[in-house]
């Protein structure tokens, strides 16, 4: 692969590092040097990208997305989640986790199976897998389907797991069900992180709980009320837990997103998109776990009303996080880069630094993406 420098940038490297004002990267299919311009020398043969007045940024990483562009995870379809992970690019996203929801044991299998076949090719920029359902409570179902509904089973969960090519990175489930303090334990076993959703547990509950990730902060469990913390509260109050945003301005109000940056702070925030197959297309009637979901306004709704998933871009939940909180554009980076490479275990992500994978994205002064690089393979972003 030939070596590529972007020079005269605005670098913001990620996690707690300071942003390299007038700096320059270098790189093939990883980062071979980063720094300031003084130090930079041209090499012979290399490509040059004059960034001068650009941000650039770590790759974004979405771990809760079950589509976007025509494209489902539940379609179980290898071919169609590599076109998914080219889409994304666009938004700046370079690796995400293929989501799935509450469905017939056998169609979960199948999109488990689909997710190892696109990932053993290599190309695809998946790096594993969110079980989201159907450990849940049927209270707090919101857009899951409620008949496929079960308590945690270790024995299928486990038949998932090894379908899925030891994939699944995060767990959706409600620890308050029977069988929740021996499944978290299966989950922690094997390094997954266990993730409280859908829950209707009241804090004490969870007082014990091994979760240390909350799905869909507010949204799909019990919130916040002064004589009962709830989910929400516990999430907020418990500092080792990690929380999800949707900081679209429909699921969450700016106020309440800003309220959890105010109490966790940007390294206990990790944006999502939550994003289903409408995210890119024109208003209309879509599918969401077998169910139908009407696309309007950029809500995303269920015939009865309720909110089922959304149709937000990474690189809207970035502007939108800065508006919302005041944050700055280095704690935006480690919103929806750094936290989830960090949590994780990516550790070839989340970074600008030498050796780390060449996942780069520039953009212009309104944080707009205008080129995005995956592993050093620039992709131009067309209007």
């Amino acid at each position: 692969m030939e070596t590529q420098v972007i020079i005269n940038a605005t670098i913001y490297p990620g996690g707690t590092e300071s942003p390299i004002q007038n700096g320059f990267i270098r790189f093939a299919e990883k980062i071979i040097q980063i720094g300031q311009m003084d130090l930079y020398e041209k090499q012979a043969g290399e490509i040059v990208t004059d960034a001068a007045g650009k941000i650039v940024i770590p790759g974004m990483i979405d771990i809760h997305i079950h589509g976007g562009y025509g494209v489902d995870t539940m379609d179980a379809d290898p071919e169609k989640m590599l076109f998914l992970s080219e889409k994304l690019l666009s938004e700046g996203v370079t690796s995400f986790f293929a989501t799935t929801i509450t469905q017939a044991h056998e169609n979960i299998s199948n999109a488990l199976k689909a997710v190892k076949v696109a990932m053993d090719q290599g190309s695809s920029s998946i790096e594993g897998v969110h079980l989201e359902g159907p450990f849940i409570n049927v209270k707090r179902a919101g857009a899951q389907p409620p008949e496929y509904i079960v308590d945690p089973d270790i024995e299928l969960f486990l038949k998932w797991h090894g379908e899925s090519g030891e994939q699944i990175k995060l767990v959706t489930y409600a620890p308050e069900l029977p069988g929740g303090k021996e499944f978290e334990q299966v989950m922690v076993g094997r390094g997954i992180v266990p993730s409280v959703g859908h829950s209707d547990a009241v804090r004490e509950e969870l007082l014990n709980s091994a979760a240390t990730h909350t799905t869909h902060l507010y949204n799909g469990m019990r919130g916040l009320h002064h004589r009962e913390a709830g989910v929400a509260g516990h999430a907020l109050l418990k500092e080792d837990i990690q929380v999800e945003i949707i900081a679209d301005g429909i699921h969450i109000t700016p106020d309440m997103i800003d309220l959890a940056y105010r109490i966790k702070g940007a390294e206990k925030i990790s944006l999502i998109s939550d994003a289903m197959m409408a995210k890119g297309m024109v208003p209309g009637e879509y599918d969401l776990g077998g169910q139908k979901v009407i696309v309007h306004d950029g809500e995303a709704r269920l015939e009865n009303g309720s909110l089922a998933g959304s149709v937000l871009r990474m690189d809207d939940a970035f502007r939108n996080i800065m508006k919302f909180t005041g944050c700055s554009i280095s704690e935006a980076v480690q919103m929806t880069s750094s936290n989830q490479a960090r949590e994780f275990g990516l550790k070839q992500k989340g970074l600008l630094a030498p050796e780390k994978d060449a996942d780069i994205v520039i953009m212009d002064q309104d944080f707009e993406v205008e080129k995005t690089y995956r592993l050093g393979v620039g992709y131009e972003i067309g209007g």
